[in-house]
C-alpha cells in the first residue's frame, strides 16, 4: 500500500519510485520461465545453424547476447503482447504462470488501486525489455525495446480512445537499475500538462523543441521495485553503458470498463471489490485470449498503434 505521501506525490509529480513491489517467490519464478524459454529458442537456433555456439557453453545471458549478435529475434518471442506492426497466424509471444502472476500480484494491485481505485483492468499494452549493452548494439538498432527509449508520453502512443481513461503505467525492475545500465528519466508533470505532439519516426517520440531533457530526473531502482507513470508524465531511458543487460517490465492497468488504447488486443480484469467473479484467476485463459487476438487480426489489414504521421508539421 502507498502512504498519502506517496499519493501526494504522485499527483502531483506525475510519477513515484516504490521498493520492493514484486515479491521475490514471483521474481524467481518469472525469470525461470524466461530462462527455459529462451533455452528452447536457442536450441532451435542452435539446430539450424543460426548460432554457432553450442547452449551447454552459455547461460542466460550468453545466450541473449549470442542470438541478438547472430541477427536471431529473441524479443518477439519473449514479449507478452503481440507486435505493433503486421501480425502473422504464427507471430510469437510469450503468457505464462509466472507472468500472469507477476501481472496478478496482491502488492502490485494494492500500489496500483491506491491510484486509481479498486476495479482493474490488466491493459494489454505491455511489455518486457531485456537491452543488451550500447556497445553490442547493431548501428542500425532501432528497436525501443532493444535500445534507449526516446522521450515519449504513455497516452500519447495510445489510440484517442483512452484519452480520457484512468490509467497508470508499472515499470518494473527484474534486475537492479541503475543510471549506468539505462534506467529511467523522467520529466516531472506539470500542473497543466497535455499531451505534446509526437512524431512517428523510428520510434514515437515527443517532436523536437517541446522538453529540456536537461531538466530529466534519473531513477534509478533495485530489482522488485517499481516505478510508477501517470501518462501524461514525459519519460525515457538512459543508454546502458555497462557490459551487462538490464532487464524490466513495463505495464498497464486501467479503470475496468473504460477504454485501453488497444482495442484490438486483449484485457482482463485483475482486481474487483465489487464483482470479484469477473476476475481472471487462470493463466491459460489468458494465453487463450491472446491467441485468439491473434488469429483474428492475422486476416484483417494492420491496425495503428498510435494517431501520429511522420509528414504533421512539427515533424517535418
Amino acid at each position: 500500500m502507498l502512504t498519502q505521501d506517496q499519493i501526494l506525490q504522485f499527483q502531483t509529480n506525475g510519477y513515484l519510485v516504490v521498493p520492493d513491489v514484486i515479491p521475490s517467490d514471483i521474481l524467481k519464478a518469472v525469470k525461470d520461465e524466461y530462462s527455459a524459454l529462451l533455452d528452447g529458442l536457442y536450441d532451435g537456433w542452435y539446430s539450424q545453424g543460426l548460432v554457432e555456439t553450442p547452449p551447454d557453453l552459455l547461460d542466460f545471458w550468453g545466450k541473449l547476447l549470442t542470438a541478438y549478435q547472430a541477427g536471431c529475434d529473441y524479443f518477439q518471442p519473449m514479449d507478452i503482447s503481440l507486435p505493433g506492426d503486421r501480425i502473422m497466424a504464427d507471430t510469437p509471444f510469450h503468457i505464462g504462470p509466472a507472468v500472469f502472476d507477476m501481472l496478478t500480484a496482491d502488492p502490485l494491485l494494492d500500489v496500483v488501486e491506491c491510484i486509481i481505485g479498486p476495479e482493474l483492468t490488466s491493459n494489454p499494452i505491455q511489455h518486457v525489455r531485456l537491452k543488451p549493452p550500447a556497445t553490442q548494439l547493431s548501428q542500425d538498432e532501432v528497436r525501443a525495446h532493444i535500445t534507449a527509449t526516446d522521450w515519449h508520453q504513455d497516452r500519447a502512443v495510445a489510440l484517442e480512445e483512452a484519452d480520457r481513461t484512468e490509467m497508470v503505467t508499472v515499470w518494473i525492475a527484474v534486475n537492479d537499475a541503475t543510471i549506468d545500465n539505462g534506467c529511467l528519466q523522467v520529466l516531472p508533470k506539470t500542473a497543466d500538462q497535455d499531451i505534446l505532439p509526437h512524431c512517428a519516426r523510428t520510434q514515437t517520440g515527443i517532436a523536437d523543441g517541446f522538453i529540456d531533457e536537461h531538466s530529466a530526473v534519473p531513477l534509478p531502482i533495485t530489482a522488485g521495485g517499481v516505478v510508477l507513470f501517470h501518462p501524461l508524465t514525459p519519460h525515457a531511458s538512459l543508454t546502458n553503458t555497462t557490459d551487462a543487460f538490464r532487464w524490466s517490465f513495463d505495464i498497464r492497468y486501467s479503470a475496468t470498463g473504460q477504454p485501453t488504447g488497444r482495442g484490438h488486443f486483449p484485457e482482463f480484469v485483475a482486481r474487483s471489490r465489487t464483482n470479484p467473479e469477473t476476475v481472471l484467476r487462470d493463466w491459460t485463459t489468458c494465453k487463450a485470449q491472446w491467441e485468439a487476438a491473434r488469429t483474428r487480426l492475422a486476416g484483417l489489414a494492420h491496425i495503428d498503434i498510435h494517431r501520429w504521421r511522420s509528414d504533421s508539421p512539427y515533424c517535418a
